[in-house]
């Protein structure tokens, strides 16, 4: 049985930890061995992760210098496919220091190592966002302009030309918000479903806004998708040069998220106060509407991504087991 090589980068966080599960899971059931390893940025890694992954090899990388890279020549070999995942994904964050988030964001030093094997032989899949978009529509397209409000998008939209000019094959993928179950290794960063639980379960009011609006797609049809052009590439090595948005089907507003966690988990709707974003000031300016048109997505992968209120739904089922 031939073995295949999938990289993730950033497999600590939040989208690279599910990965590695699912990945992990489905290993019994392919016609082609798995070998996966993982960068991380914390050495060792955290310990309810390895044991979750026992046979994935975890590897330190800095990827502002490169460092680590050739560790993973060495033990690991030319991945057949590599995820990015990593990020200063922050906004305020990416605000405060932008140098940063240019060279953490920026794969250069990944597209680089990856170039030290014969270039193209390894898929790159490289997480974007929906914040390359301005933000003063609904539904963009992928061929639509990017003009980012925040260093946080430009650093992504920067991203996306170095790897369009400078590497061969690869798929982008625009990501919006990103929801779904807590990870096997607790992610210190609050994740949305759960975060709107934990006030609303307070009972008392919260100012939600209802002027951004975002579709945001539930981590295991993202996982899906990643999955599904992983195994295209390892089973039809065609090359692709792709660009999609990867979004759920809903355009929804703060307010219309709060909603819906409080109609499945019984909450009073009159907690949820609707506010304009101008009120708050967060250190960093934010896109209005940057909703995006996924038809392309769903044509090019045939899916069909969870709409918004059942995503809620799992995840709160995951959440709380003993309340569904």
């Amino acid at each position: 049985m031939s073995s295949k090589k999938i990289l993730i980068v950033g497999g600590t966080g939040y989208l690279g930890q599910h990965l590695l599960q699912e990945f992990t899971a489905i290993q019994d059931n392919l016609p082609y061995a798995l070998s996966l390893a993982l960068t991380c940025h914390t050495n060792p890694p955290p310990e309810p992760l390895l044991k979750a992954i026992p046979h994935a090899l975890p590897f330190h990388v800095d990827l502002k210098t490169g460092n680590g890279f050739d560790d993973i020549s060495i033990n690991f070999g030319q991945p057949d496919v590599v995820v990015n995942c990593a990020a200063l994904s922050v906004p305020r964050a990416c605000e405060v220091d932008p140098t940063a988030a240019m060279a953490i964001n920026v794969p250069s030093v990944l597209v680089k190592w990856l170039s030290s094997f014969s270039n193209g032989d390894s898929l790159l899949i490289h997480l974007s966002t929906d914040q390359v978009y301005e933000g003063t529509k609904s539904f963009y397209k992928e061929d639509d302009e990017t003009l980012p409000v925040n260093v946080y998008g430009s650093s992504k939209v920067a991203a996306e030309q170095f790897i369009s000019a400078n590497y061969s094959n690869f798929a982008i993928l625009r990501s919006s918000i990103i929801y779904g179950p807590q990870t096997v290794s607790p992610v210190p960063k609050s994740l949305p479903v759960q975060w709107m639980d934990s006030v609303l379960a307070k009972g008392e009011p919260m100012d939600f806004f209802h002027d951004e609006y975002r579709c945001p797609v539930y981590v295991k049809d993202l996982v899906t998708i990643i999955w599904t052009l992983t195994n295209k590439w390892i089973s039809e090595g065609e090359p692709v040069q792709v660009l999609l948005n990867v979004g759920g089907p809903d355009r929804v507003s703060r307010v219309q998220m709060a909603e819906a966690v409080a109609h499945i988990r019984g909450y009073n709707l009159s907690l949820i106060k609707s506010v304009s974003s101008s009120t708050v000031n967060r250190g960093v300016k934010s896109p209005a509407d940057i909703s995006m048109d996924i038809t392309r997505l769903i044509q090019t992968l045939n899916m069909s991504p969870t709409a918004y209120r059942d995503g809620v739904r799992l995840t709160l089922e995951a959440e709380f087991p003993s309340a569904s």
